[in-house]
């Protein structure tokens, strides 16, 4: 029997597992400093993160499960304003349903609409290959080339999985131009360093993941205060540098392929890029669009009074619109994972829930005050909170739903630490950790999507992926104990 029938054989019992646990936890004795609503909604919170780090149910699935579960639970729970009232299943559901109304889903949601943009149009494969061409034959400098065409492909596709999408085949193109098989040491070198760079890229730039609009969105709704794309680029970009070079050398050590020179590669690059003709008009005016997105995006609260996700949705508005767009709506709703934008709304109430009912207070109190982390120096804090943060990664493949349930927690802990510190920061690193999916190939969708051509094993993943872990963790304490204090993140 293969491991994906053994996986699949076990789907029921996760899910009764599930349900189990959200019974347990719902009808045990409430803590006298805990409402009934904390303690359902603990209950919710265990259901959905067994759900989610078991893949028992696909996400859409049991993001339509949480939101039933939410309106039967709360609403027959005593209201949070008068306890001896009921909640009610109406009064519930618009905690079920307050994620739809939030400017981060409506970001995401214009972000998949850039994303559907670029694959109907193949922009970003014609970007892709226009740099790859540029680089050389030799694998060093192909190397590279990968590298640079994720950092590229970052400001102006904001899906992680777009973006390997467009890289992987064409890297896999170069690698049988050679005459070598897709899972070479020469395919792994290259596929292995095209999604670890995306990885770090998603927290380079707050547009790069949705993960981010996740932290963004509690941010606001919990502190009061917003974190403008510039400020993050400001805050991040950094790190990010640095761990590309880093990324650089550990690939070209750990992972030896069969040839140092790539002559074919470069052939089958120009011919795919000759392949796609000359630019089209539609191109020309994704390219300006994407330009004015961007500049948009940087100068955020410092020339203009635009959010994010008000400049996002005009974009789109502007790709939709008759003569001067991209595509009409029939071309772009096959082209949108519908599905993501519900998991992502349902991910923000679900973390929305556990803040309003005191849950999100409470299990930090319990988990993080055993530990005395309320009381430990801050560098001290961030060091243990970013290693917890890793392992429990390790069995989320979603690092979307990972942050919904991560974030209420780390927000409320943020706001019981001594000492003077920017709490808005202290969220705000522990959101860069959230997006290290460098171990495993399951902790992101842009792994899997690599991981399916068969280009590398799980163990090339992890030789490559532990170093370059530990390096991201260094560098997270190193700028949290100098850069991020230094420009006031910290």
């Amino acid at each position: 029997m293969t491991e994906e029938k053994k996986k699949r054989n076990l789907k029921p019992l996760w899910i009764l597992l599930a349900f189990a646990t959200l019974f347990i936890i719902t009808f045990l004795p409430t803590p006298p400093d805990l409402p009934v609503a904390g303690q359902r909604a603990l209950a919710i919170l265990a259901f959905a993160v067994i759900l989610w780090v078991t893949e028992a149910v696909s996400y859409p699935v049991s993001a339509a499960m949480i939101i039933a579960i939410v309106a039967l639970s709360l609403g027959t729970s005593p209201s949070l304003d008068d306890p001896e009232k009921v909640m009610g299943t109406k009064g519930a559901l618009k905690y079920a349903l307050a994620g739809f109304s939030s400017p981060a889903v409506a970001l995401v949601a214009g972000a998949l609409f850039l994303a559907a943009a670029m694959q109907a149009t193949n922009l970003h494969k014609r970007l892709a290959l226009f740099i790859l061409s540029k680089v050389g034959a030799k694998t060093g400098a192909i190397v590279f080339g990968a590298i640079l065409v994720s950092i590229i492909l970052a400001f102006f596709v904001p899906s992680a999985t777009a973006r390997a999408g467009a890289v992987v085949p064409i890297l896999l193109g170069m690698v049988a131009a050679f005459g070598l098989p897709h899972n070479s040491r020469l395919g792994a070198l290259l596929v292995i360093t095209a999604v670890q760079a995306i990885s770090i890229w998603n927290v380079g730039i707050k547009t790069a993941a949705a993960q981010n609009m996740v932290a963004i969105d509690f941010i606001e709704k919990q502190l009061g205060e917003s974190v403008a794309w510039g400020d993050w680029f400001l805050y991040a970009a950094p790190w990010s540098i640095l761990m590309s070079v880093i990324l650089y050398f550990i690939m070209v050590r750990l992972i030896k392929p069969e040839t140092k020179v790539v002559e074919g590669g470069m052939d089958v690059v120009k011919e795919n890029l000759k392949s796609l003709g000359p630019i089209r008009p539609e191109e020309i005016r994704l390219i300006v669009i994407s330009v004015l997105l961007l500049i948009f995006w940087s100068t955020e609260s410092r020339l203009h009074p635009f959010d994010t996700t008000t400049i996002t949705l005009v974009a789109v508005a502007i790709l939709l619109t008759p003569k001067i767009g991209i595509f009409d709506w029939k071309t772009v709703e096959k082209l949108i994972p519908w599905g993501t934008i519900i998991v992502f709304a349902v991910g923000i109430a679900l973390g929305l829930i556990l803040l309003d009912t005191s849950g999100a207070q409470w299990l930090s109190d319990k988990v993080f005050g055993a530990l005395g982390l309320d009381s430990m120096p801050l560098l001290a804090t961030i060091a243990l909170l970013a290693l917890f943060n890793i392992l429990i990664h390790l069995g989320f493949a979603s690092a979307t739903s990972l942050a919904s349930a991560l974030i209420p927690i780390v927000l409320v802990l943020a706001t019981t630490l001594q000492g003077d510190f920017n709490p808005v920061g202290f969220v705000l690193i522990q959101q860069f950790v959230i997006s290290f999916g460098f171990l495993l190939p399951v902790n992101a969708p842009q792994n899997m999507l690599a991981y399916g051509t068969g280009a590398f094993s799980v163990k090339d993943f992890f030789k490559a992926g532990l170093p370059l872990t530990i390096a991201g963790y260094l560098l997270i304490l190193l700028f949290s104990a100098t850069y991020w204090q230094w420009i006031g993140l910290l």
